[in-house]
């Protein structure tokens, strides 16, 4: 568990970024199978689609609201002891086991209490098992190792989707007593990978040594920061303010195309397509971590926001025109798993950049993802209850405040750049 390797490995194709690109995989392939089929099950147990809509994004804004109280906390915290895997790996548990409290809900409240314990497990995982991934590899290659993380990550997030929908498809419907039934033998299939997923950490990945600061307050921690990194921040949360939970994609395009295909199968293209979404994430992610590594992690970020922008412009007129073209959706669905593999990939390499500290970086990536988390919230919470108006005013919000996000990207400091690894 508290495995250490004493510096950076001059490859960074190491068994540090194996085990955590391994671990992902199989985190992601848990916790997506039940993203991709919890819409579904709320229209199951008697939401109708505007609820649906509505408590989707109170779920998911409370989930990261609760996530976004643990990241910052854990850590700081992990700086001021000198230990970081023991956290990642009990929040990996957390969050493979807590999705099985699924089967059990006939109303959503339970779903809330499962969706909350998985993202608090996100919360103690992902700032510290980037500061421990930023550790196991030179600046040089932060682009290649994250994007390869992601890569892991986004692979897992395709195979779940779809072993989620071919479960759905294929159980016998005699094996259960509901409608619900067969939706509730997935979320308890989530937890051997999301269980294997702890052990994998545990096993593989070794954490860097760095000098412990018991007597390090959180504000100290906080101001030990450099200012770039925090100038960053700003660009970062404006987007993120835009950038809501893609659950509420899957639910986008079941509205869209129930018109057409009814109902049930419209719920299954949705997945699918959002399966799609996370092969072209997939398949994005390590060129965009090598791409920054070339040509700078500032550039590249700025435009997978660009794309992010567009994205949602593109759901946006689809509802506006009634266009209920799965071609069209395929299109956008895709290009959103690009612009999020480009984001996942680099913000944590231009947060290492900026920090160049490795007894701070616990704090700087715990603050990085608590500016998303709240981020997030707000964006799941304000979109989904804009669904219940009409999807294309959600849209063109979300577009609204990433456009916004994207151009004070642009204007970025030269100093900041710089430090961003910009060439």
């Amino acid at each position: 568990m508290t495995e250490t390797a004493a510096e950076p490995s001059g490859s960074w194709f190491n068994r540090t970024v194996i085990g955590a690109g391994l671990t992902s995989f199989l985190a992601d392939v848990g916790y997506e199978m039940a993203t991709a089929i919890l819409p579904g099950f709320l229209l199951l147990i008697g939401l109708s689609p505007a609820d649906a809509g509505r408590v989707l994004g109170v779920i998911e804004g409370t989930a990261d609201l609760l996530s976004n109280a643990v990241k910052l906390t854990v850590g700081w915290y992990s700086d001021r002891i000198g230990k970081r895997k023991a956290f990642v790996v009990g929040g990996y548990a957390l969050t493979g086991s807590a999705f099985a409290l699924c089967a059990l809900a006939v109303s959503w409240p339970l779903v809330l209490v499962a969706k909350s314990l998985a993202w608090i497990g996100k919360g103690l995982r992902g700032p510290l098992r980037n500061a421990i991934l930023a550790d196991s590899v030179s600046p040089e290659n932060h682009g290649k190792a994250f994007g390869f993380h992601r890569a892991g990550d986004t692979l897992g997030a395709i195979l779940g989707p779809l072993i989620g929908a071919a479960l759905i498809a294929w159980l016998p419907s005699e094996w259960f007593d509901t409608e619900p039934g067969p939706y509730r033998f997935v979320f308890l299939v989530t937890l051997i990978p999301g269980l294997g997923a702890a052990l994998a950490f545990a096993l593989l990945v070794r954490e860097q040594r760095f000098t412990p600061k018991p007597g390090l307050r959180l504000g100290a921690s906080l101001k030990a920061l450099p200012s770039a990194f925090r100038r960053w921040l700003g660009p970062v949360f404006v987007f993120g303010v835009g950038d809501f939970s893609h659950a509420l994609l899957v639910l986008a395009a079941t509205l869209l195309l129930t018109p057409v295909y009814g109902a049930q199968h419209a719920a299954a293209v949705a997945v699918s397509l959002y399966a799609l979404k996370n092969a072209a994430g997939a398949l994005a992610a390590f060129p965009a971590g090598a791409l920054g590594d070339k040509w700078g992690h500032l550039p590249v970020l700025l435009a997978g926001y660009a794309i992010g922008v567009l994205t949602m412009v593109g759901f946006g007129t689809l509802f506006v025109t009634e266009t209920r073209s799965v071609a069209w959706l395929a299109v956008l669905f895709a290009l959103g798993g690009v612009y999020i593999a480009v984001e996942e990939a680099l913000e944590p390499a231009i947060a290492a950049d900026l920090v160049p500290d490795k007894s701070v970086r616990g704090t700087a990536m715990g603050l990085l993802a608590s500016v998303n988390g709240i981020g997030d919230f707000v964006a799941s919470v304000g979109v989904g209850s804009l669904f219940a108006l009409g999807p294309e005013i959600g849209f063109a919000t979300a577009a609204s405040l990433m456009l916004a996000g994207t151009v004070w990207l642009a204007t970025f400091g030269k100093s900041g750049a710089e430090a961003a690894g910009t060439t």
